[in-house]
């Protein structure tokens, strides 16, 4: 155990590193939501006349939308690191140690969650400064960042899954837009009782993204939503839990070939 222990300390340390050190991985999870949910809010403030909607600040409504965003970018980057260690021979240069798999998938996920916290709080100064006030209070801005946090580390393990699949970068990336699509088709902008298209209200309801903004959302518009909350962890952890066995499962057949 204390092997396996120093091993993830090792990796989860050279992950967070590698992470801070490259701009291109901080900056723009950053900037992007903050700005997509600025000018949806200037463009779609009307929505808040409609009945039934539940606040009168759009602002309140979408900044629930940066911190999903925000994790979807740890997808690409935590793939596109992994997919590099597999291209630049590293993944097999520990294959030729004590390396534990569970070790290397723990550590490797460390920058992911690291970066993950700071754009939560980023995010969450970001929606005070803008005049947003939660609800939940304090606390709920803490449960904020530790379900965020927990997002980001569930989309992570799925790039991670994409790269020991793939083994390019390239291919992560072009998952991006993909995902993508799941962002939007989901109650992001309208709340799903609000929706008036059938299509697009049975596909929002079914996508598991829809929960996860909803979960977050109820922490700043609604306050202590107990079925909202269950709904975003109970969806994080299952992505999670899908997540790490197929990376477990790709990183064993991914050792064997080397």
């Amino acid at each position: 155990m204390s092997s396996t222990r120093v091993q993830i300390g090792n990796l989860a340390r050279r992950s967070v590193v590698r992470t801070l050190r490259q701009p291109a991985y901080v900056i723009p999870p950053l900037v992007f939501p903050t700005l997509l949910v600025a000018v949806n809010a200037a463009g779609l403030r009307p929505s808040t006349a409609l009945h039934g909607f539940p606040t009168n600040s759009f602002l309140a409504f979408a900044i629930a939308v940066p911190f999903i965003q925000g994790a979807l970018f740890s997808t690409m980057n935590a793939g596109t690191d992994l997919a590099r260690d597999i291209q630049t021979g590293f993944l097999n240069r520990l294959a030729l140690t004590p390396m534990r798999g569970s070790a290397l998938l723990a550590g490797h996920m460390a920058g992911v969650m690291v970066l993950g916290l700071l754009q939560s709080i980023f995010y969450v100064c970001f929606a005070l400064i803008v005049g947003v006030r939660f609800e939940a209070g304090v606390a709920g801005a803490f449960v904020i960042l530790a379900l965020a946090t927990i997002i980001a580390a569930a989309f992570g393990m799925l790039g991670a899954f994409l790269a020991l699949r793939t083994g390019s970068g390239e291919s992560i990336q072009a998952t991006f837009p993909f995902l993508f699509v799941f962002l939007f088709i989901s109650s992001m902008n309208t709340p799903r009782n609000l929706i008036a298209i059938n299509w697009f209200r049975d596909a929002a309801t079914a996508n598991p993204v829809s929960y996860l903004i909803e979960g977050v959302r109820s922490l700043v518009i609604t306050g202590w939503d107990a079925t909202a909350l269950w709904r975003a962890f109970a969806v994080a952890l299952a992505i999670g839990t899908v997540s790490v066995v197929l990376a477990s499962r790709a990183l064993g057949r991914r050792m064997a070939r080397t």
